[in-house]
């Protein structure tokens, strides 16, 4: 079986072409290439530092927003229900128009 590592190689070079580019922008004069390595790869590792600093920062603050629309999921659903729920039933109108055809017979026939 093949182990696949879990680092990206390409992220890996260009952490540390990026890391010998500024080693050597600020490399002084009389300092030997093994020096400059070292300062390379302290610049690499400071950087792979940063970058999981910045994603270990991203995946919580997702975390966050995913709470934050699940509470107001919730809300909107409470909302929606309590809408729902005021619903008028019929007896009442019936009452009101039998209560109406009432008063008008008495209106016109009343009783003697």
């Amino acid at each position: 079986m093949a182990k696949y590592s879990k680092r990206h190689p390409q992220a890996d070079e260009k952490n540390q072409e990026e890391a010998t580019k500024i080693a050597r922008g600020t490399q002084k004069t009389g300092q030997s290439k093994e020096q400059t390595k070292l300062i390379a790869q302290g610049i690499q590792k400071g950087i792979e530092h940063y970058k999981k600093q910045q994603k270990s920062k991203a995946r919580e603050l997702s975390k966050q927003l995913k709470s934050v629309a699940k509470a107001k999921n919730i809300i909107a659903e409470q909302e929606v229900l309590e809408t729902v729920v005021v619903k008028q039933h019929w007896l009442p109108w019936c009452l009101l128009a039998l209560s109406w055809v009432g008063a008008a017979f008495n209106y016109f026939f009343p009783v003697l």
